[in-house]
């Protein structure tokens, strides 16, 4: 017995131009609902180059003001400021991208975009992980930028060129971790003023951190939730590599501790924040 394929017939169209349009036989996969849910935000910001500038600025800004303003009140130990400065604020930089990532979210949810593509027959864990590689996407764009002040105002490199591409690889890792908390947010808030004040919840991670001062140069009984929190832990990785030495950050531990346990911290931020926000949108 044959099998008869379903079309669609379009009226009007001239048959000599336009072909019967075939009906799909199956939903898209997983990677394709991502790709494109990614290449239609990729889209967005293009067309949005405010996006694009503010992020670009809004890095630089904060760079020249730590390197300027705070550098010449904090001890650094035996390496100059700036190159105990720069790598620290790459990391922290994903927490300023963020708030972009949380109100887009929010805007979409907002304007109705989440709910056309609830009928559609495509997994809703793909929706979701596209608009966060989307959003990772604009973060590297800003890290590269922030990068490139840190070393226009004095930073070097102390360990060898792979240790600091790891440690550039490592903010990406980070960065992509951090965004589907920052996705959560913005489903939650439902619109974008609300999803940016509830993102600055988030930025007392920075300061209760190793990131700018030594851990050990806080209250006793701050210490223990600086120096195991996510951030701190990040902050460690990336500045023994990019040092080349974990004692020249006041750290006792090899790199290789600190890049591992920042690798087992990135996968369960995802495994937290991504069903929470699957959940949540299937819920909105």
């Amino acid at each position: 017995m044959s099998v008869l394929t379903p079309t669609v017939t379009v009226p009007g169209a001239d048959p000599g131009r336009l072909a019967d349009v075939v009906a799909a036989t199956r939903p898209a996969g997983r990677l394709t609902t991502s790709g494109q849910v990614a290449l239609r935000t990729v889209r967005q910001f293009a067309r949005t180059p405010q996006l694009l500038v503010v992020n670009t600025i809004q890095g630089a800004m904060f760079l020249l003001i730590f390197r300027y303003v705070f550098g010449g009140a904090i001890d650094s130990g035996p390496v100059p400021y700036v190159d105990f400065l720069v790598p620290v604020f790459v990391v922290t930089s994903v927490l300023f991208s963020g708030m972009g990532a949380s109100a887009g979210v929010a805007e979409d949810v907002d304007k109705g975009f989440f709910d056309r593509l609830r009928s559609l027959p495509v997994s809703r864990p793909a929706l979701l992980g596209g608009r966060a590689l989307a959003d990772t996407a604009l973060l590297t764009w800003g890290l590269l930028v922030t990068t490139a002040v840190g070393f226009l105002i004095g930073f070097r490199i102390h360990g060898s060129v792979g240790q600091a591409l790891a440690a550039f690889g490592l903010c990406v890792v980070y960065g992509f971790a951090f965004t589907w908390l920052f996705v959560f947010i913005g489903l939650v808030a439902g619109n974008a003023q609300a999803a940016q004040g509830m993102s600055l919840l988030v930025f007392p991670l920075t300061f209760v951190s190793s990131a700018y001062v030594p851990v050990d140069s806080m209250p006793g009984w701050l210490q223990p939730v600086a120096e195991h929190q996510p951030l701190t832990i990040m902050t460690n990785a990336v500045r023994s590599l990019v040092l080349g030495d974990p004692a020249l950050a006041g750290l006792d531990h090899s790199i290789g501790h600190w890049v591992v346990l920042s690798l087992v911290w990135s996968p369960g931020l995802v495994a937290v924040f991504a069903p929470l926000a699957v959940a949540r949108y299937r819920r909105t």
